[in-house]
């Protein structure tokens, strides 16, 4: 057992005539058995000691006199088995100093934490190299150690800075290591090493371990919480993407499973019709979903319900194209966009259709996007508030307004007119959100290589939505050698893939036949 006692540096009488002639400064001079103290029982050691520091020393350090710190003196004595270690007060005080802590804010330290004058400096030393090993040092470390000065003295500090130095090889951001610090109380650090073995052993692999750490809140996800409160999280996630969830968002394991994550994952299972697999879809699509209230995913779910007239099916489907819906106001953004949409003539099933083909609508900004957008249309000759409004609203939904710019300045630099286009986009939709370049190409092949006419496009603007090189191309040199040049676009590109199978005509004579 380790028997530890401090021997103060202050006059205290002795029965031996030799005492007189030893040091006064020496802490060796003086031993613990005067009268005072020979009555003394084991259970009163400590607040009897206590009461011996707190009492008027007749020749105060001037050191400390001058901080005005009730210590004992300046040096003391910590004596473990039979190895004793002496430290200066104020070579405590210039070891915080070269820390970048003030004589005023170590005196407030030594008072919150009197275990600092009883550390060995090397002790102390070894501390602060430890810190600065993992990227603590500095202003950084001289306010963590002010605001919380047991950091030098705990005891659960060496195994967790050890265990990030060697076994993580130092790769914790500084940053984390900075907010669990200021907020973990010290005694939660014990069993971090366990904990960080269990993500690996349920899947973790060791090259995103690291990563999931810096992406947590290490003081919620990890030390509040028991191994087997973490380990029922991970079950529970299995059942829904499993420990790939996990690392795709690390931030799943701050949130308590009983009343956080549990009652989230229940509701969209809840809105899906209790189909797991589809909300695991779902979560995979955007684990970020469950960083969401249960109230805040509801009060969505319900504007759909209420006023788009929508049921539970296909707002899930919905969720399943665009989970960010749920990030979208419900009151600045959604109800306006659906409020628009209704007034377009669209049903509650027409909205749905809208909505599964051009979601971003309800996410997208009014002033920078679709402002500008509705603006190109009504230009071009469409008319505001109807179902043809609705439908090129849905293409330009899903293109740049840039591109949907060039688009149409593509089409009127072909010779097309502005009623051509609003033609062409109420029959084809989606040529509003083809890319310039590519509409251009295939523009340029249908008048150069295939000889037609531009206005073609007028009855089958369709065309522009094939792949060049993968239908135009292919279907029409293989045609054209049987038919020649003159075919019909529509056929050409319609007809399925099985169906698309070129004979030879009757009237074809093979000569090299004998």
């Amino acid at each position: 057992m380790v028997s530890a006692y401090a021997l103060f540096t202050h006059p205290i009488p002795s029965s031996s005539s030799s005492s007189s002639s030893s040091s006064i400064d020496s802490p060796l001079s003086y031993s613990l058995t005067p009268p005072s103290f020979a009555t003394f029982r084991n259970h009163e050691w400590s607040s009897s000691l206590l009461k011996l520091a707190k009492t008027p020393r007749p020749r105060p350090n001037s050191l400390l006199t001058q901080l005005g710190l009730l210590l004992p003196s300046s040096q003391f004595l910590l004596q473990c088995s039979s190895n004793p270690v002496t430290a200066d007060i104020g070579t405590v005080f210039s070891l915080l100093q070269a820390v970048g802590i003030d004589d005023k804010e170590t005196k407030q330290l030594l008072e919150k934490n009197p275990a600092l004058v009883f550390a060995s400096l090397d002790s102390l030393r070894a501390r602060i190299e430890c810190f600065n090993s993992v990227g603590l040092d500095g202003l950084v470390l001289s306010n963590l150690i002010t605001k919380c000065p047991n950091l030098l003295t705990a005891e659960e500090i060496d195994p967790f800075l050890s265990f990030v130095r060697h076994d993580l090889e130092g790769n914790i951001e500084p940053g984390q290591l900075k907010r669990l610090f200021r907020a973990a109380d010290v005694r939660f650090l014990a069993g971090f090493d366990d904990k960080v073995g269990l993500l690996l052993r349920r899947g973790v692999s060791d090259e995103k371990i690291v990563d999931v750490l810096n992406k947590v809140n290490l003081y919620k996800a990890l030390c509040l919480k028991s191994v087997e409160e973490i380990d029922r999280t991970i079950t529970f996630v299995s059942r829904f993407g499993g420990i790939d969830l996990i690392m795709r968002r690390p931030s799943l394991l701050n949130y308590d499973l009983e009343t956080q994550l549990a009652p989230r994952v229940e509701f969209l299972t809840e809105v899906s019709g209790g189909d797991e697999n589809a909300t695991g879809v779902l979560l995979g699509k955007l684990p970020a979903i469950l960083s969401y209230t249960v109230d805040h995913t509801k009060g969505h779910v319900e504007l759909l319900r209420s006023f788009a007239g929508l049921s539970d099916e296909p707002i899930f489907k919905i969720l399943l194209v665009f989970p960010n819906v749920v990030s979208a106001s419900r009151e600045r953004k959604m109800r306006p966009r659906i409020k628009f949409l209704k007034e377009c003539g669209l049903s509650s099933n027409d909205i749905y259709k809208f909505l599964i083909k051009a979601p971003l609508f309800l996410g997208l900004s009014f002033e920078d996007n679709i402002a500008y957008k509705l603006v190109f249309l009504v230009k071009i000759g469409y008319r505001y508030r109807t179902r043809d409004m609705a439908a090129a609203m849905g293409s330009a939904t899903r293109t740049s307004s840039d591109n949907l710019q060039r688009v149409i300045e593509l089409f009127l630099g072909y010779g097309f007119s502005c009623a051509d286009i609003v033609v062409m986009s109420r029959r084809h939709p989606q040529i509003l959100q083809y890319s310039h370049s590519a509409l251009e190409k295939k523009m340029q092949y249908l008048i150069n290589d295939m000889g037609r006419e531009i206005e073609e496009l007028l009855a089958f603007p369709a065309f522009l939505g094939y792949k060049l090189d993968d239908r135009i191309k292919a279907r029409y040199e293989v045609k054209r050698k049987i038919l020649g040049e003159g075919m019909s676009l529509n056929k050409l590109l319609t007809v399925s893939s099985e169906s698309f199978t070129p004979k030879t005509p009757a009237y074809v004579i093979d000569l090299n036949v004998e």
